[in-house]
C-alpha cells in the first residue's frame, strides 16, 4: 500500500514564519498527512545572525504543532536567480516582479527539488489559490475561495510536473479564518502583519538598495514627449515607474505621466493621460499550466498587475514561446518587466513576462 493509499502522505510545507504558512501546516497535520515544516534561509544584509525571525517563528510554530522543522539554505541561489534578475532588469529599465522569479526558481524549484529529495511527497505553501484535476488528469489552478486575498497572478509559471506535488491549504479558507485557527492554536504569529514590500528591500527603497548591492547608481538624463523632443531633465531613469506623475521635479503647465523608459540613451518620455492607454502587449516566457501551447487564439480575461481586475482579450500564440495579447478595452501603463496572466474564468490558464 502506498503512502497516498493509506493517507499518511508526506508533506513538507514551505514555513515563511507568516500566519498563512503556519495555518497550512495546521490544516494539513489535522487531515492526518505526515507533516514537516521547511523554512529557506535567503537574503539577508546581516549575515551574523542566520537565524532570522522568520526562521525562529516557523520552528517555534512546528514545535507547538509537534511536527519536524528543517531549514534550507538557497542564500547564494536567491541572490544568483532573483536579486542579480531584478538589478538587471531595472538597469534595463524594465519593472522587474521578484515573487515570480522566486516562485518559479526558488520556491517551486530549488526548494522544491530539496523536499522530493528528502522523501517528501509533496511541497505545500501558503498560497491562496485551488487546485483541482481535468478530465485528463491535468492540475488546473482555480482562483481563490476568498478572491480578495487570491494569489494566482504570482503562480502562471508552475508546470505540471511540479503542481503534481503541490498543495495550497488555505484556497477554501478566508485570511479571517486562518487568522483566528491560528490564535485559536496559540501561534505567536496569529496577528502577524501580512508583508507588503519586497522580501530582500523591507522599506521599498529599491533605488537604495540597488545602489548599495549593485553598485547601480542614477543617472541625470532628459525627459522627452512623445515626439521625442527634449522638454526637461530627470534625476536618473531608475527612479520612475510607467504611469507615475508625482515626484517628476518639474512642472510641465499640465499633469504628465511617465509612458517609456529608454535605458539605451537614459531617456524617460512623458505624455498626458490618454497616451497611457494601449490595447496591445507582446510578451515572451510564456508557460500555460496545462503543458500546451493552443495552436489558435484564445478568448481568456487578462491582468497586467497584481490588484487589477481581470480583463477581456484575446491571446495570439507566436513563435519562441511568445505571445499578442490584445484587450478589448485599452490598458493603462502597461509596463515591460510585469507579468501578464491569462484566466478563463476562474481558472488560470498561464502568463508570461511583458516585453513591449
Amino acid at each position: 500500500m502506498t503512502r497516498e493509499e493509506n493517507g499518511a502522505q508526506r508533506v513538507a510545507v514551505a514555513m515563511s514564519g507568516g500566519v498563512d504558512s503556519a495555518v497550512s501546516a495546521l490544516l494539513l497535520r489535522q487531515e492526518g498527512a505526515d507533516v514537516a515544516g521547511v523554512t529557506m534561509r535567503l537574503y539577508s544584509e546581516n549575515d551574523a545572525d542566520p537565524e532570522s525571525d522568520d526562521i525562529r517563528d516557523a520552528r517555534g510554530v512546528a514545535e507547538r504543532l509537534g511536527i519536524p522543522h528543517l531549514v534550507c539554505d538557497l542564500g547564494s541561489e536567491f541572490r544568483r536567480q532573483v536579486i542579480q534578475s531584478f538589478c538587471k532588469e531595472y538597469a534595463a529599465g524594465r519593472t522587474p516582479n521578484p515573487c515570480v522569479v522566486c516562485n518559479q526558481y526558488i520556491k517551486f524549484g530549488a526548494l522544491f527539488d530539496f523536499v522530493r529529495a528528502k522523501g517528501y511527497d509533496t511541497l505545500a505553501t501558503g498560497h491562496y489559490a485551488r487546485l483541482e484535476r481535468d478530465e485528463q488528469c491535468r492540475v488546473r489552478i482555480r482562483v481563490a475561495a476568498d478572491a480578495t486575498k487570491d494569489q494566482t497572478y504570482v503562480l502562471w509559471s508552475l508546470k505540471q510536473e511540479v503542481l503534481r506535488h503541490v498543495r495550497f491549504p488555505l484556497g477554501e479558507i478566508t485570511k479571517e479564518q486562518a487568522r483566528a485557527l491560528a490564535e485559536q492554536n496559540g501561534f505567536v504569529n496569529a496577528h502577524r502583519r501580512d508583508s507588503q514590500d519586497i522580501c530582500f528591500i523591507p522599506n521599498g527603497d529599491y533605488v537604495q538598495f540597488l545602489a548599495r548591492y549593485a553598485g547601480i547608481t542614477p543617472t541625470p538624463g532628459n525627459y522627452l514627449d512623445t515626439g521625442g523632443a527634449i522638454i526637461g531633465k530627470h534625476k536618473g531613469m531608475l527612479c520612475y515607474t510607467i504611469g507615475q506623475r508625482k515626484g517628476l521635479g518639474m512642472s510641465f503647465g499640465k499633469h504628465m505621466f511617465v509612458c517609456e523608459k529608454n535605458a539605451a540613451d537614459n531617456t524617460v518620455t512623458l505624455c498626458d493621460g490618454e497616451e497611457l492607454f494601449r490595447h496591445t502587449l507582446t510578451a515572451s516566457r510564456v508557460n500555460w499550466i496545462s503543458g500546451e501551447c493552443p495552436a489558435s487564439p484564445v478568448r481568456a480575461q487578462a491582468k497586467i498587475r497584481y490588484a487589477q481586475r481581470a480583463a477581456d482579450a484575446t491571446v495570439f500564440p507566436m513563435e519562441n514561446g511568445r505571445v499578442r495579447v490584445e484587450f478589448d478595452e485599452a490598458q493603462r501603463a502597461i509596463a515591460p518587466g510585469q507579468s501578464v496572466v491569462f484566466y478563463d474564468g476562474e481558472y488560470l490558464l498561464g502568463g508570461g513576462i511583458i516585453d513591449a
